[in-house]
């Protein structure tokens, strides 16, 4: 469905309007976990967040006639502000749906990446409603957040990047999972540019959903998710659900307090800014030391937008 030149093609074609990531290591890290991580920091792309690869591809293979009109999606999150910030720089219009109870710091990003926000009440079927009544008004193509093909080929190329950039040989590849974007791209750089290694989805025991459709090969909503990862609530699409069940080794689940202590330790340990749903891959690690010890791993953070005020709330998870 997706071919290696396609993924090649995007990576050449993001590239001016994207940042290419770093790998990052620590020894104490990898001290701690038995194994050597090489660290993925989608915190510092662009809006920071992964986000932005998948926005920008999708936007730029739209016809000129459609880019003339804008495009539009309803998020409260980084899918929001990578549209913005990505139809910004391509100097097209984004409208964006958001919740009226989306937290102000998320609104006022949107706002300064330059997205027009129409504001909906905070349940799916609203924002629908009011998405679908701003394409009618505007004639703005919709952009899915992962269940579109091109937002996963840009979602690929972090993972095609990580390939390129570590000279070992790399055992295991974890990405969280949420809708399945990031983790669907992944599997498929995998496959294509490392085929021995071994694709992991990381999700939280309060919201794995993926992990339950994968697992019983029915996709199941994400219905009353409880946890912390607030970015990985939503459910698989029927796109992601194909290739993460064709292409990804396991999933695997992680318990709060593991994802708390492992926000902890990114923060502490290797000093940058990381949101919890981006910690998912270090905390499977932390609880399944007997499948990674004396691995070669390569993480993916996906993000790096997190809510300070809320820090205090994530300790005392750990009491």
């Amino acid at each position: 469905m997706i071919s290696k030149t396609e993924i090649e093609n995007t990576h050449n074609q993001i590239a001016p309007f994207i940042h290419r990531t770093p790998i990052l290591t620590s020894h104490i890290l990898n001290k701690i976990c038995g194994c050597k991580i090489f660290v993925k920091p989608e915190n510092f792309q662009k809006v920071g967040a992964f986000k932005m690869r998948g926005a920008i591809n999708a936007i730029l293979n739209l016809s000129e006639k459609d880019k003339k009109f804008g495009v539009a999606t309803h998020s409260s999150g980084n899918h929001a502000a990578a549209l913005a910030k990505a139809a910004t720089e391509i100097g097209i219009p984004s409208f964006i749906i958001m919740p009226k109870t989306a937290p102000q710091n998320k609104i006022d990003a949107v706002a300064n990446y330059g997205g027009t926000i129409t504001f909906s009440e905070s349940t799916l079927e609203s924002r629908e409603q009011v998405l679908t009544r701003v394409i009618q008004n505007t004639n703005s193509t919709f952009i899915h957040p992962y269940n579109n093909r091109d937002v996963i080929l840009g979602q690929s190329t972090a993972a095609k990047e990580i390939f390129e950039d570590v000279k070992e040989i790399i055992d295991y590849i974890i990405a969280p999972v949420g809708g399945g974007g990031l983790l669907s791209g992944t599997s498929l750089s995998a496959k294509f540019f490392s085929p021995n290694t071994k694709v992991i989805g990381a999700e939280p025991f309060g919201a794995n959903d993926a992990f339950r459709s994968i697992r019983d090969k029915t996709i199941y909503p994400s219905i009353n998710p409880k946890t912390i990862a607030d970015g990985l609530l939503t459910s698989l699409s029927e796109l992601t659900y194909s290739i993460i069940s064709e292409n990804v080794h396991k999933i695997l689940l992680a318990e709060e307090r593991t994802i708390v202590h492992a926000l902890m330790l990114i923060l502490t340990r290797m000093k940058i800014v990381v949101e919890p749903s981006a910690v998912l891959p270090l905390a499977v690690i932390l609880e399944n030391p007997e499948i990674f010890r004396n691995k070669n791993i390569a993480i993916i953070l996906s993000g790096g937008n997190l809510d300070f005020s809320q820090i205090s709330n994530y300790l005392k998870l750990l009491d």
